[in-house]
């Protein structure tokens, strides 16, 4: 395990809790952003084929997988754009790309939900942040996550939110547009602010990665996460607590 971990946290314990109390259909997926090569846990495989962000995440959450994917195995170029690996693409930019989709009424409105998508910014001019990205399901993480993913449903949501103010109180502030769920929402935005967002969803993850229509997803920062875990037990067996057993 890495040093980075803290002596008290251990992650199969945290996700076992997660799954057990929010019912999960799928594992907790830990999610690191390899700043070199270096940053890659030894004995870690690159993943063998190209694909997208969110069906990296559910390799690991369904089928318990864990390696590593460089910008080249990323195919998707708004996830590996939010997530520090590539540049934006012209199309991305301008607006064009999510025009043609059909999802917004004129590029201008497509350009400024782009120009709000939490992303990892290049360092000077064309060098991006990140080296690879990631991925193992919770329990089996051999590294220390920067974001947890979680995709539960809505009263199992709920749960979570109210574990986030179990200590600090206050609201919950979570930001999303309807695209780039996976990548922009729940990974780059808990990564890039330290605190935990929710999404609905977009078409792309649950088209690709099979998020089912019933499910929402989560965001945690890594940092956060003990804490939440350790208030999740004690929201849900609250009284008064739809989930109470």
């Amino acid at each position: 395990m890495s040093d980075e971990m803290k002596k008290d946290l251990t992650y199969a314990e945290l996700s076992a809790t997660l799954k057990e109390i929010l019912n999960l259909e799928a594992s907790p997926v830990a999610v690191k952003f390899a700043k070199s090569p270096e940053g890659i846990p030894q004995g870690i495989p690159e993943i063998d084929e190209v694909t997208r962000h969110c069906q990296m995440v559910a390799k690991a959450g369904r089928e318990g997988k864990i390696f590593y994917a460089t910008a080249d195995k990323h195919s998707c170029a708004g996830g590996s754009w939010a997530l520090g690996l590539k540049g934006i693409t012209p199309s991305l930019q301008s607006g064009e790309f999510y025009f043609k989709l059909g999802k917004y009424s004129s590029w201008a409105s497509c350009m400024r939900t782009i120009k709000s998508v939490p992303h990892c910014e290049l360092i000077g001019s064309n060098d991006p942040p990140t080296y690879a990205t990631v991925y193992a399901p919770l329990e089996k993480t051999p590294f220390s996550p920067n974001v947890v993913i979680i995709t539960a449903k809505p009263v199992m949501m709920l749960k979570l939110a109210q574990a986030i103010v179990y200590k600090s109180g206050g609201r919950i502030n979570s930001e999303f547009s309807g695209i780039q769920s996976l990548c922009a929402d729940a990974c780059a935005q808990p990564y890039l602010t330290g605190k935990p967002n929710i999404s609905l969803g977009c078409d792309g993850s649950r088209k690709f990665s099979g998020i089912a229509d019933e499910l929402m997803v989560m965001g945690i920062p890594g940092e956060c996460l003990e804490d939440i875990v350790e208030a999740l037990p004690i929201v849900a067996n609250a009284p008064g607590s739809k989930t109470k057993k």
